[in-house]
């Protein structure tokens, strides 16, 4: 039996790349998808199995050749794991507008533009699970948030609404609410806070596996996750 395939828009050295490790270490093979080939080049030889894939995830066509060459080279994506996101902060006043246009390219349209490009195999398959990397943003727009929070509340109701749509499919679609700052060397040198103040990003890696495990009885769609020192 051929290993399933996981594919991860928004591959990075944070969120990414501890997904990629936790699902490599379950027996997957991982397409680490994102703009940066010579970044993903890198991260690939971190990831046993892992291969990189270029791909501009707002392009639909940049899309649709990233994932024919992941099903090409990796056979056809069991679960999508979208990770892929773009920031812009500040008042509603003092935003650029193509700022805000591009954090939406990147959290909503990028979304669906994979999900469209994996649907075909997962609604042959009868079977698949898509998960978002979504953002407490989606679900309350603080001061100077207007162009993330809108960007991923758009991501959010694209997920609800695909959720809704695909489980009876056989397609398990859920979002993590990430509430918190990731830890990584970039987020550490930016910030000096004690530890208990970041996520740690093999912790949330773990919790995302551990959802596409769910039997269809009992899916969760959205789920967050916090250090317990976050206030919320």
């Amino acid at each position: 039996m051929s290993k399933p395939v996981c594919a991860i828009p928004g591959a990075g050295p944070g969120n990414g790349l501890a997904l990629a490790r936790r699902f490599a270490a379950s027996g997957y093979r991982v397409a680490l998808i994102a703009r940066d080939a010579g970044r993903l080049e890198a991260l690939a030889t971190d990831v046993e199995g892992a291969m990189a894939f270029a791909c501009d995830v707002g392009d639909a066509d940049s899309v649709d050749q990233a994932f024919a060459a992941v099903t090409d080279a990796m056979g056809p994506v069991d679960t999508l794991l979208y990770n892929a996101g773009a920031a812009v902060f500040g008042p509603i006043d003092q935003i650029d507008a193509a700022d805000f246009h591009g954090a939406w390219r990147t959290n909503a349209l990028g979304l669906f533009h994979c999900a469209n490009a994996v649907l075909p195999a997962m609604r042959a398959a009868g079977d698949g699970r898509i998960v978002v990397t979504g953002a407490t943003a989606s679900r309350k727009g603080g001061a100077n948030f207007a162009g993330f929070a809108s960007a991923k509340a758009a991501q959010y109701s694209l997920a609800q609404s695909m959720a809704r749509q695909l489980g009876p499919e056989g397609i398990h679609v859920a979002i993590a609410i990430i509430d918190g700052v990731i830890d990584t060397p970039r987020t550490r040198e930016m910030m000096d806070k004690p530890d208990d103040y970041f996520l740690d990003a093999d912790a949330i890696a773990e919790t995302v596996y551990q959802i596409t495990r769910q039997p269809r009885s009992a899916w969760t769609f959205e789920f967050d996750l916090r250090p317990f020192g976050e206030r919320w």
